[in-house]
């Protein structure tokens, strides 16, 4: 393994995140050639969660767009202070007259959270989040961003980084991303965990839970996995599982476990009807 990515694994760990040697080798390779990197992958598998590790590595600030379908440029790039205008300009025509380009300045100005990314120093990380939910003309307005670290301001002029952000793009494929967009960015699926990785990531964030729990909770993860339902648990509820079992000072998985801390790991009546169709001993008869 490369040394500096070897490097990254151990600092992402520190941060309590645990990367396979294939994500923190494209993590590195965003970095250092300065490109963003778009993760895909179910629900709940830690993508969300690496920009912030990553942010924590690099002492910086993590800024975060959470898209969402309307989403557009005044949300998302940068917006104008309205009433500011409009109360200068009143002022204005008490006092004397105004220049209009005056009113769309550096004073008047709100950033949104791309633009902010480009100006702020130390470069942020920039976590473009569930970017699958937003409209696909909202891609189209991440393109100049994307390939030239840089937003155009028709009244303004072009802003540039002069230190590019780390940017993080996140989809759960609810819808397939253009490929102009796919062109800007490294690409990395994000997958579900092996056995002794999730086992790792459990025992990392709950560090007084026992081995043998660890390992229960792990082999019932996978089981309901592999069932048809609505909402497959992901890391999160694998961890908020483990901390719900050690603050209940849970030794073992039973039945009485299992019906307190179901909740935990499934999130629809449909979900919790299939498992007790199935037989919640399902989840502990390994």
């Amino acid at each position: 393994m490369n040394e500096q990515v070897r490097r990254l694994q151990e600092e992402l760990h520190r941060s309590h995140y645990v990367a396979e040697e294939g994500l923190a080798t494209v993590v590195h390779l965003a970095q250092r050639l300065a490109r963003p990197l778009l993760l895909e992958g179910p629900a709940g598998v830690g993508k969300t969660a690496l920009a912030k590790a990553l942010a924590t590595v690099r002492s910086v600030n993590l800024i975060r767009l959470q898209c969402y379908e309307g989403l557009d440029a005044s949300q998302a790039l940068y917006d104008w202070d309205y009433p500011k205008q409009l109360l200068t300009a009143r002022t204005a025509f008490t006092d004397g007259a105004v220049k209009q380009e005056s009113l769309y300045s550096e004073s008047f100005l709100i950033e949104r959270p791309l633009l902010r990314a480009l100006r702020e120093r130390p470069a942020p990380v920039l976590l473009i989040d569930e970017i699958d939910r937003a409209d696909e003309e909202f891609e189209a307005l991440l393109l100049e961003f994307l390939s030239e670290f840089q937003i155009t301001i028709p009244e303004m002029g072009t802003f540039r980084a002069s230190e590019p952000p780390i940017v993080i793009l996140t989809s759960n494929r609810t819808r397939d991303l253009s490929d102009a967009l796919r062109r800007r960015c490294l690409y990395f699926w994000v997958d579900y965990p092996t056995f002794e990785q999730e086992a790792a990531i459990i025992s990392l964030h709950v560090p007084q839970i026992a081995p043998k729990l660890v390992k229960q909770i792990v082999f019932s993860v996978r089981r309901l996995r592999k069932l048809s339902l609505l909402k497959t648990p992901g890391l999160a509820e694998s961890i908020d599982f483990a901390q719900a079992l050690t603050e209940l000072g849970a030794q073992e998985l039973n039945e009485e476990v299992i019906r307190h801390t179901l909740g935990c790991l499934l999130k629809t009546q449909e979900d919790m009807d299939l498992l007790k169709e199935r037989g919640l001993d399902l989840l502990w008869n390994t």
